[in-house]
């Protein structure tokens, strides 16, 4: 990896409510090494040029999932996505997409939070059981089945990335429904006939018109794409089962 310094233009999407009407661009230049982030890019344009350069960041590694950004009109996660990989060109970056812009590279996420505990992404036990029962066992067959599912951050890339989202804004959205498959498919949880109710409803599983770009951009391989098609089923069947048994199909 070589350590030279190169200078790279970096576009920058700002917007402040408070002085500003619309967004607009900015251009920085900026030196940078192999190794910098475009986050470290950002974070030296606010250090340098503007300290009032507005953007969430948090862990640098991939984990926590706030420094999301579109970077070239693709979401992505800048704290690993590198400068180097864009020059010489210029690289472009802006504010998630579908979202409401707070202040330049920063989101109003409160909608998104709101679907997220609409799913109830937490274990509602099939059945209570007392400290002296001890904890509910489950094989490792079982954890499998929705292993997967756990890895996801909350980043929102796939949001940012679903043309759904953008056209219909209560729609549940990849992450939420990822979510409730995740707590659907274990087998401590009963609260799925609860969950099914809304990702049956007008905005839920059926809002998704299989891009799969949603997928793609998951930096955590969770494919939330295919929580959707899994619960397009569930739905499905759970609808013709009620004309067949009362209790209907959700466990």
């Amino acid at each position: 990896m070589s350590d030279t310094q190169k200078i790279i233009e970096i576009e920058v999407l700002r917007y402040n409510p408070e002085s500003d009407q619309e967004p607009h661009s900015q251009v920085y230049k900026v030196p940078f090494t192999d190794d910098m982030s475009v986050l470290q890019g950002a974070q030296y344009i606010k250090d340098n040029f503007d300290g009032s350069l507005t953007y969430r960041w948090s862990c640098r590694m991939a984990i926590c999932g706030s420094c999301g950004m579109m970077i070239n009109g693709v979401p992505k996660l800048s704290c690993e996505t590198f400068l180097r990989d864009y020059y010489p060109n210029r690289i472009r970056i802006e504010a998630m997409a579908h979202f409401p812009i707070e202040k330049d590279l920063v989101v109003d996420l409160s909608g998104f939070m709101e679907k997220l505990e609409a799913i109830q992404p937490y274990i509602i036990p099939k059945e209570p059981r007392t400290l002296e029962q001890g904890e509910y066992i489950q094989t490792p067959s079982q954890f499998a089945e929705f292993i997967q599912y756990t890895s996801c951050i909350n980043c929102t890339l796939c949001y940012a990335a679903c043309p759904q989202v953008g056209l219909n804004p209560d729609f549940i959205g990849p992450a939420a429904i990822a979510l409730a498959h995740r707590y659907n498919m274990d087998s401590r949880d009963g609260g799925q006939a609860q969950r099914m109710e809304l990702l049956a409803s007008e905005d839920g599983v059926y809002n998704c018109s299989a891009v799969g770009y949603c997928s793609e951009v998951c930096p955590k391989h969770v494919d939330p794409g295919n929580a959707v098609n899994v619960n397009k089923i569930h739905a499905a069947k759970d609808y013709f089962l009620r004309f067949l048994s009362p209790k209907g199909g959700s466990k």
